[in-house]
């Protein structure tokens, strides 16, 4: 049983997600990483940069960074239809795709969320944060000029980035502004967390 320190609707909503759909039992640990007490020091002696999720593994290893996490689990359950395997056509996008999520669009939240760290005055952080939403709006822009035929990331089954999507596509500027510039991304995103096995875990992380 791997353990995942994470919060609720953050970053460990995905692989809390994908645990699911791969039956892969886990241990859940809440932690806002911007709060004091036990759960923050647990993660802070594991992960000192206190990101969400920190995964621990059955031998005691300290996994973070979403996507490796994501294809550790995925190696283990080699024979999930949640990614093309090594070899198939469709594997160079799956792979160009789950890296362009933290690469280009997750640092929009890290500056964002905490625009005081990085400029002083009200003024300066609110065009900050409003720059880092015109840059999300222009990534998944990108992420729709590319989107192929089907109802998914992929095609006609739902991968990890289907999952990923139905997360991401909950943060700031939210599904309604994301829609007008990647309305078949969110579109594909929607239809993951339907899935029975995503749905619960979305429920709990955004309350529906």
């Amino acid at each position: 049983m791997v353990t995942i320190y994470g919060c609720k609707g953050c970053g460990s909503t995905v692989i809390e997600a994908v645990c699911k759909l791969l039956g892969e039992e886990y241990k859940f640990i809440e932690v806002a990483p911007w709060e004091s007490g036990p759960a923050v020091e647990s993660l802070r002696a594991l992960n000192p940069l206190l990101q969400v999720p920190t995964v621990v593994l059955e031998d005691g290893t300290v996994m973070t960074e979403t996507v490796a996490i994501l294809l550790w689990l995925l190696e283990r359950h080699p024979d999930t239809d949640l990614a093309p395997p090594p070899g198939d056509p469709k594997r160079a996008a799956f792979l160009r795709q789950l890296v362009y999520f933290p690469s280009a669009i997750y640092p929009m939240y890290t500056v964002g969320d905490f625009p005081e760290r990085w400029v002083k005055g009200k003024a300066a952080q609110d065009e900050l944060k409003e720059a880092t939403v015109q840059r999300t709006l222009k990534c998944w822009s990108t992420i729709e000029a590319s989107f192929g035929p089907g109802p998914f990331f992929l095609g006609d089954r739902m991968s990890v980035l289907d999952v990923y999507a139905s997360m991401l596509s909950r943060w700031r500027p939210g599904r309604d502004r994301l829609r007008e510039v990647a309305p078949r991304a969110v579109a594909a995103a929607e239809r993951a967390e339907a899935h029975p096995g995503v749905a619960p875990v979305i429920a709990r992380n955004f309350g529906g």
